[in-house]
């Protein structure tokens, strides 16, 4: 995106009219978010599909993809558009109308890693997401087929392909990643 403008405000930002990109503000630039590749979209549709099916059931919370959200990175205004978005009902304000950015710190993102970005890269962003205020990050890594989850200990925790994946912070949900990481299934050709 070009502007004769390099800096811009949160509400500029928030404000301005849809283009089409996915885009970010970072450090008061507005960064165009990666295009994602199927397995990138596949492993986004399939997460989101589980975790709606949750949120329906437990009425706990909303799950969007690409919703953005507002934070203060290294005190400055930061508005990420994380692949996915949890936020319990507890954290939405009982006046919010449904329109805008994610209306509070979600207590979860899921950044899927596209061409381009590094697991290491990935890891910085998820420093700054706890820094913020986030209680939990999960990076989804297509490549290594493996979830490795930030916050809630000490340490992170990395999910592989054959386990299970299950969080406190989403009682009894638990996600098989055989089914995240499946490949599409085509039909026979004959």
């Amino acid at each position: 995106m070009s502007s004769s403008k390099t800096k811009f405000s949160l509400q500029e930002f928030l404000t301005m009219p849809e283009s089409g990109d996915r885009t970010e503000l970072i450090d008061g630039e507005i960064i165009t978010k990666v295009s994602p590749t199927s397995p990138h979209s596949r492993a986004q549709k399939r997460l989101l599909r589980r975790l709606d099916d949750w949120c329906e059931q437990t009425n706990l919370g909303e799950v969007n993809p690409e919703w953005t959200v507002t934070l203060k990175r290294n005190s400055v205004d930061w508005a990420p558009v994380p692949d996915l978005t949890y936020i319990s009902t507890s954290r939405i304000p009982a006046d919010w109308d449904g329109q805008g950015p994610c209306p509070g710190i979600p207590e979860l993102v899921i950044e899927i890693i596209s061409p381009g970005q590094s697991f290491g890269g990935m890891t910085g962003k998820a420093t700054d997401y706890l820094l913020a205020g986030v209680n939990r990050i999960w990076v989804v890594d297509n490549q290594a087929q493996s979830v490795t989850v930030f916050g809630g200990s000490d340490f992170p925790q990395t999910f592989w392909i054959n386990d299970t994946l299950s969080d406190v912070l989403l009682p009894e949900l638990a996600i098989a990643l055989t089914d995240i990481f499946a490949p599409r299934r085509l039909p026979n050709a004959e």
